[in-house]
């Protein structure tokens, strides 16, 4: 736990809110995505939402060529175990509300994101031994151009939600 002395000299805010999952952390690097859906247009199925938000992260990532799946129990993005991690890795979290089927909070993609900032809390509530987080930059070995990352989730997001995207 980030004590409040260390939150209010390095401006760290923090929001009780009213989503899935337990607490998380956004920061620089990381792509927020909170779309406001009329699920009435779309269908009427929470668990299909969500299950949509991931799919969109799944397409997104494997443009980069990295392979990702669901972790059964565990909304979000996983990087299985591989020769360089013993560990799952989550590379994105999902927590999502809904108003009269109008969709609130989405979705946090760790592209560039300063993963330290994760040791101070317990991510999404998983505090298991056998999982992580991570980023696409630590995927990759290298830094990546945001301004791409959220172009190819755009239009991903279309894709997946079949609508244009400009």
């Amino acid at each position: 736990m980030i004590s409040e002395a260390r939150r209010e000299s390095e401006a760290i805010e923090y929001f009780k809110i009213n989503r899935g999952g337990d607490i998380t952390y956004h920061g620089p690097g990381q792509l927020t995505v909170y779309p406001i859906f009329d699920l009435d247009e779309f269908y009427n199925d929470l668990h299909k939402y969500v299950r949509d938000l991931e799919e969109v992260v799944i397409r997104m990532l494997a443009t980069y060529g990295i392979v990702v799946y669901r972790e059964p129990d565990f909304t979000g993005v996983w990087i299985a175990p591989n020769e360089q991690y013993s560990v799952k890795r989550k590379i994105c979290a999902i927590g999502v509300h809904m108003s009269r089927w109008v969709s609130l909070h989405g979705l946090a993609l760790n592209v560039n994101t300063d993963l330290d900032m994760f040791n101070n809390i317990v991510p999404c509530g998983i505090n298991d031994a056998d999982k992580d987080v991570t980023s696409i930059a630590r995927e990759l070995g290298k830094k990546v151009d945001l301004q791409d990352a959220k172009y190819r989730l755009k239009t991903t997001f279309a894709d997946v939600f079949g609508f244009a995207y400009k």
